[in-house]
């Protein structure tokens, strides 16, 4: 494990931290604790979130739990960057609904000595790599995977099964019409599908 409020202040170095997993796995709880760390640290903290998320909060970036932290939406990835001034940390939700501009405006950041920390989905209702997060964890120095509890069997969820209507790639939902499932659950759902 790293230390993950550190800071090289000396040498000015940054990194690039991806937390993925299905929906309801925890990313966003731990995107929170580890801001929120960075704020006890007393460094200078930016949070963003796609502005289309407006399930919990226009301005907060909330888990399930209800925990939140005061965010800024914007509407591309390019505008994280104009947004960014003298900063130490930058924390981004739902990172699959950016644009794959996403993973070049981290690395910009990292490579200007900031800490990045990155939250989204790596797959799609589907089980196909999700928007910039494949890329951003191929990029990153530290990936941490967190999984949910399959509601069909009990075992580690790596999906995020949609079985409410829809069929757009992006489409905000809750419990309502999204459920996690193991791989051997989702398999089985898929096939029903058919």
């Amino acid at each position: 494990m790293f230390l993950e409020n550190s800071i090289n202040r000396e040498n000015n170095r940054g990194w690039i931290e991806v937390i993925c997993g299905s929906m309801f796995s925890g990313k966003t709880e731990e995107l929170i604790r580890r801001l929120k760390r960075a704020k006890i640290a007393r460094q200078k903290v930016e949070i963003f979130k796609p502005h289309i998320d407006v399930r919990y909060s226009d301005v907060e970036v909330v888990s399930h739990d209800e925990n939140s932290i005061l965010s800024t939406p914007v509407s591309t990835a390019a505008n994280i960057l104009l947004l960014c001034t003298d900063v130490e940390v930058v924390g981004i939700d739902e990172a699959q609904f950016f644009d794959n501009g996403l993973i070049e405006v981290c690395n910009i950041l990292a490579n200007r000595g900031i800490r990045v920390l990155v939250a989204g989905l790596d797959i799609d209702y589907l089980g196909r790599p999700f928007g910039p997060i494949p890329g951003l964890m191929a990029t990153a120095e530290y990936v941490t995977k967190v999984h949910a509890i399959c509601v069909k069997c009990g075992n580690l969820a790596h999906h995020s099964h949609r079985f409410g209507e829809g069929s757009k790639l992006v489409q905000l939902g809750e419990t309502d019409s999204y459920e996690p499932l193991c791989r051997k659950c989702f398999n089985r759902e898929m096939e029903k599908q058919k």
